[in-house]
């Protein structure tokens, strides 16, 4: 095997054990296309062993990354790489999520669900009666 082979293989296998961070969230399904993760990243919502992060960053295996999405948090670390969009039960194998993380996002799922039950839905839309007696009544409340 010549010089150059070697430094090249030797290139490929380090390849291989990094990869984009904008496309390990896509592949992971944190977000449905690579340009949402970009657009999250660059917007602050995830970062990288607690640093903000850019969305061409090289991950490894063992990163710590921290997702904010949709008012959830996702504390995870990164326990295999995958260049591909595998099915969501493949994904979950990607990466291991802290007990911490689960309970609060349980704990916001239900605060939400009791939430939205506590709400009162109008049995049916305002007729043009009452819609124009609403408007009237936003309209003293900011004159």
């Amino acid at each position: 095997m010549t010089r150059r082979a070697a430094h090249t293989s030797q290139e490929d296998s380090a390849a291989s054990q990094q990869m984009r961070l904008d496309k390990w969230l896509w592949a992971a399904r944190f977000f449905k296309t690579r340009a949402l993760a970009t657009e999250a990243i660059n917007g602050g919502k995830v970062h990288l062993n607690g640093q903000r992060a850019k969305s061409g960053k090289e991950i490894a295996v063992g990163a710590r990354l921290e997702i904010s999405k949709d008012q959830y948090l996702w504390d995870i670390t990164v326990t295999a790489l995958n260049a591909q969009r595998r099915p969501a039960k493949e994904a979950v194998a990607l990466y291991l999520e802290t007990p911490e993380s689960v309970a609060r996002r349980q704990a916001e799922i239900e605060r939400r669900r009791e939430l939205r039950e506590l709400q009162v839905e109008p049995e049916s839309r305002p007729t043009k009666q009452g819609r124009r007696a609403i408007h009237r009544f936003k309209r003293t409340l900011s004159e």
